[in-house]
């Protein structure tokens, strides 16, 4: 199995997890471009909610994380979508790139802007990335009559 990479905790709020979002922000090498655009989302959450804008986030990413998804198993000829616990990092990893996803899917807005708002709608378990986190589990609901082929 790959050793899972050591993330350095950011500079401003010293937290992993913003590290994490930089990261996955990042487009063409803009490192310090993502930085701003997670800082000013950020900055937004804590003047519209009045909150610790890091708890706002961790109270997103719990709500995203999914426990469940479907794997393609190929079983004599046919392909079944089996459903199987998500373990470990990869339950940050895709809930980072789906709250991300629903903040670029938000035409008309800045990054930042966007990116604030399906984190606080996340939080309230509402938005984008919320729901796709539910037609994943329902997939594998739907699903775990295959789940003995696991």
């Amino acid at each position: 199995m790959a050793s899972q990479k050591q993330h350095l905790p950011d500079s401003k709020y010293n937290n992993v997890l913003v590290t994490r979002f930089i990261g996955h922000l990042i487009e063409g090498g803009k490192r310090s471009k993502a930085e701003s655009v997670v800082y000013s989302s950020l900055e937004i959450i804590k003047e519209k909610t009045k909150k610790d804008p890091l708890d706002v986030l961790d109270e997103a990413m719990r709500n995203v994380a999914p426990s469940l998804e479907v794997k393609a198993k190929r079983v004599g000829g046919a392909n079944y979508q089996v459903p199987m616990p998500v373990i470990g990092e990869r339950r940050n990893t895709l809930a980072i790139r789906w709250i991300l996803n629903a903040a670029r899917s938000k035409k008309g807005k800045p990054t930042g802007v966007a990116l604030a708002l399906e984190i606080m709608d996340a939080a309230k378990r509402q938005g984008a990335a919320v729901k796709r986190r539910e037609d994943v589990h329902r997939m594998a609901e739907a699903n775990k009559a295959f789940a003995h082929f696991a």
